[in-house]
């Protein structure tokens, strides 16, 4: 399974320790909605965040591409806000995304990552 996978797979999961064996102590992560991270343990603070608004979510992996020290996940998010999270009002309300993420490996874990997501659809949503 490919670092990508095994990342979103233990945030999933809520085994944000999992992250020591994945990413680097000074990892960058960008993300939108401010939810970009300096290093690992803030990473791992957004994961406790995200899975206690959202226990259900889920990063389902629809293909993985990687060359060299650079792999590419295109993935569908999947849960249900019960609380705000990331600027997003919460309720109980279900959600589908599509995302794409880039990472950066150095020596097997990942050194930097780019989180591309559809988060205007989550506001749409949340108007309807």
């Amino acid at each position: 399974m490919s670092v990508v996978a095994r990342w979103l797979a233990a945030g999933d999961s809520g085994d944000v320790e999992a992250f020591d064996d994945l990413l680097h102590d000074d990892v960058v992560v960008h993300a939108p909605r401010g939810l970009s991270t300096h290093n690992l343990e803030a990473e791992k603070q957004v994961w406790r965040e995200a899975t206690e608004a959202m226990p259900d979510l889920r990063h389902e992996i629809q293909e993985v591409l990687a060359q060299g020290n650079v792999e590419m996940a295109r993935v569908i998010v999947t849960g249900t806000l019960h609380r705000d999270f990331g600027g997003v009002s919460g309720g109980g309300r279900s959600f589908r995304m599509d995302q794409a993420v880039i990472c950066h490996l150095d020596g097997g874990k990942i050194a930097e990552a780019w989180e591309i997501a559809d988060v205007g659809s989550l506001d749409e949503r949340a108007s309807s």
